[in-house]
């Protein structure tokens, strides 16, 4: 049962990384730091807005408009730290190993 609980840390802590990441990128793309043009870029890009945009979506649905301040994926990494404290917390104190 612990093994289950330190992969799904694992993931929870990766998927974190991949936020900020996803959030990074949409800033060096929004200022034209990035040339969006080279094939690299459009694939680093396309990959980190399939794995944010689906958990980012639902998200976007019940904030309200804050114009060009888009503080979901704030909410999301909140949201993936609370999952994993909840897991260090109570996941570990209830697996019998």
């Amino acid at each position: 049962m612990r093994a289950i609980l330190d992969v799904l840390l694992l993931a929870l802590e990766l998927y974190w990384w991949i936020v900020i990441v996803a959030v990074i990128f949409s800033w060096l793309f929004a200022f034209n730091v990035v040339n969006s043009r080279n094939q690299f870029v459009g694939m680093v890009g396309q990959f980190l807005h399939q794995a944010t945009e689906p958990a980012l979506r639902p998200i976007r649905r019940f904030m309200p408009n804050l114009g060009s301040i888009d503080i979901s994926p704030i909410i999301l990494l909140l949201i993936v730290f609370f999952l994993q404290q909840v897991i260090r917390r109570y996941g570990y104190a209830l697996a019998p190993f």
